[in-house]
């Protein structure tokens, strides 16, 4: 079997029914169903979300990460409370099987900040305690120090919102992950310029 047949970075009916032959013969269905969708995820959100739908008819190991890509896919498409939904999804599914665990702790905060979404603050401030023992990642000390900036600015709390904005830009501004062997792991890009912007303006004195 061709490796790459799984990671289709486009899709059209050709792919599709290559695709399905290929998976057809494979042993490890939901592996390759979670790998595609994820391929998929933000070129096309909505194929992503329909083989992922195939994917959750296996209880397979990884189905936290698979709530995850499913939130992803809900969100390139706005679809917003959804996604709430399926990164709690994952959270629950992580409290069931903790060895594996997906990115939802640092997204569904981030999620709830971005969008403003005061009713949520009280849970993302739990997922924020969470979350604060795991920022090995240059991507997850941002997100989490964005997030912390953006409640507190929206909650008239200044000074905390100016000292995490701070640390959040720090994080933003790292060129190296730490790790010797993947140093570009886990580096903030351009995807977050805008709120950037913000973060920005709030470290201003």
């Amino acid at each position: 079997m061709n490796d790459d047949w799984y990671r289709n970075t486009t899709w059209n009916a050709e792919i599709e029914r290559a695709f399905n032959e290929k998976l057809t013969r494979a042993r490890d269905k939901a592996q390759y169903l979670r790998i595609q969708a994820t391929t998929l995820v933000e070129t096309h959100p909505e194929v992503s979300l329909k083989l992922l739908d195939r994917y959750f008819e296996y209880d397979d190991l990884f189905l936290a990460w698979a709530h995850g890509t499913r939130a992803e896919a809900l969100l390139s498409l706005d679809r917003i409370e959804e996604a709430l939904v399926a990164y709690e999804d994952a959270l629950a599914r992580e409290a069931e099987f903790p060895n594996v665990q997906s990115r939802a702790r640092h997204n569904l905060p981030y999620l709830i900040a971005t969008g403003g979404i005061q009713d949520c603050y009280n849970r993302a401030s739990e997922l924020l305690q969470l979350a604060a023992s795991d920022l090995e990642l240059p991507l997850d000390e941002f997100l989490w120090h964005t997030t912390h900036a953006l409640i507190a600015a929206d909650t008239d709390d200044v000074e905390s919102a100016r000292s995490h904005a701070e640390q959040a830009l720090k994080a933003a501004g790292r060129e190296h992950s730490g790790f010797r062997y993947h140093p570009r792991a886990g580096l903030v890009s351009a995807k977050y310029n805008d709120v950037i912007k913000k973060l920005e303006s709030l470290s201003i004195p």
